[in-house]
């Protein structure tokens, strides 16, 4: 990882995103609507906790067949991608409500999904908003040695065949926070003094993060067990969920980013990057299936990317209108607005995409 952060140009001659905030800041003042969340936000947390929780409690007091704990497994990791996406996401954003407080509460969800605050608030709120697309400073590029996701990461000759594997490896995505990701990227980010807002004490944060896992493992594991389902399909129950969960959210995540249509830009010598920082996220972002009612409520608008990207304070149940303003400008503009209509068209995007990273890059 480079850790000499590049810079973005500062001045943009298409006066894009001063009339883009105009526009949509005028939109909410002649609406009088807040930016954040409302009772539709509010109504969708309620029924994603009793998808995710619901299923939970059936287990631990009901004697079922191993068969239909396993669906309800299924079903717990889809409830725990929709908080994922729509609950935590915007918490930690600051942008599900106007209170502070209740931002913090509904950000906190992901320690029940098996993460960390401070971490997944460096990780997507300074390094992947900040720096999308860029290699060496957007950690959803890194999957490691085992997938190449830009033209810019070191090739091996496996990676002729990641196309077919990397979607069996998705599912991990949660589980490896579950394990190991969280104690590497603590480590990681207090080495490199990087936090989001003010620096906090690295022994409280240390302290948060071993005790909310320690947590996470009596609730998730250690008490089933204790009120009678067997060792074994605890265990494999386990995995089930975080598999369902973590491909949802890998998948919903990359076809942002990884596809064809969007760019990987570099920074110059001096480390400036061309454009500004808004017109940075036009050009390595896409949407898709944005006129989808079921993707665009189950993904937490995240398949509004663009607009998420360009305006992460702003709630996402406001994406789909905004999208019109954010739209019509870069079209004004002549800027790039990389959009899918369908989630199966951009699934194949990626799958493309990734075949054809796959390749040595002097045969590509």
């Amino acid at each position: 990882m480079n850790n000499t952060a590049p810079t973005f140009a500062k001045q943009d001659n298409l006066k894009f995103f001063r009339t883009l905030n105009s526009r949509v800041n005028n939109y909410f003042k002649e609406n009088n609507i807040q930016k954040t969340g409302n009772w539709k936000l509010h109504l969708k947390a309620v029924i994603l906790f009793a998808v995710f929780l619901t299923p939970y409690f059936l287990i631990l007091t009901l004697d079922m067949p191993f068969w239909a704990q396993l669906l309800l497994n299924i079903l717990m990791g889809i409830g725990m991608a929709g908080i994922g996406m729509n609950v935590m996401h915007d918490g930690n954003h600051g942008s599900y409500s106007s209170k502070s407080w209740i931002n913090k509460i509904m950000g906190g969800s992901i320690y029940v999904l098996a993460g960390n605050v401070h971490n997944w608030q460096v990780q997507h709120n300074v390094l992947h908003h900040t720096y999308t697309n860029i290699h060496g400073h957007d950690e959803d590029l890194d999957a490691g040695r085992i997938i190449r996701f830009t033209q810019n990461a070191e090739w091996h000759r496996f990676h002729k065949f990641q196309h077919y594997y990397s979607f069996f490896l998705y599912g991990l995505l949660t589980f490896n926070w579950a394990l190991t990701t969280d104690f590497k990227q603590m480590k990681n980010y207090l080495k490199r003094k990087l936090s989001y807002g003010a620096p906090q004490n690295p022994t409280k944060l240390w302290t948060v993060l071993v005790i909310t896992k320690i947590i996470y493992v009596l609730i998730w594991m250690v008490l089933p067990m204790i009120l009678g389902v067997t060792w074994w399909k605890v265990v494999i129950g386990f995995f089930v969920m975080h598999y369902t969960a973590g491909l949802i959210l890998s998948i919903v995540f990359q076809l942002a980013h990884v596809v064809e249509e969007t760019s990987n830009p570099v920074p110059n010598e001096e480390g400036e990057m061309e454009n500004t920082w808004a017109i940075h996220q036009l050009y390595t972002t896409a949407n898709f299936a944005p006129k989808n009612k079921v993707i665009n409520w189950f993904t937490g608008g995240l398949n509004h990317q663009i607009e998420h990207h360009i305006f992460p304070n702003i709630s996402h149940v406001h994406y789909g209108k905004i999208a019109e303003i954010v739209k019509q400008t870069a079209i004004e503009c002549n800027l790039p607005y990389h959009e899918f209509r369908t989630m199966r068209g951009a699934v194949i995007a990626h799958y493309k995409h990734l075949k054809d990273l796959g390749m040595k890059p002097e045969l590509a």
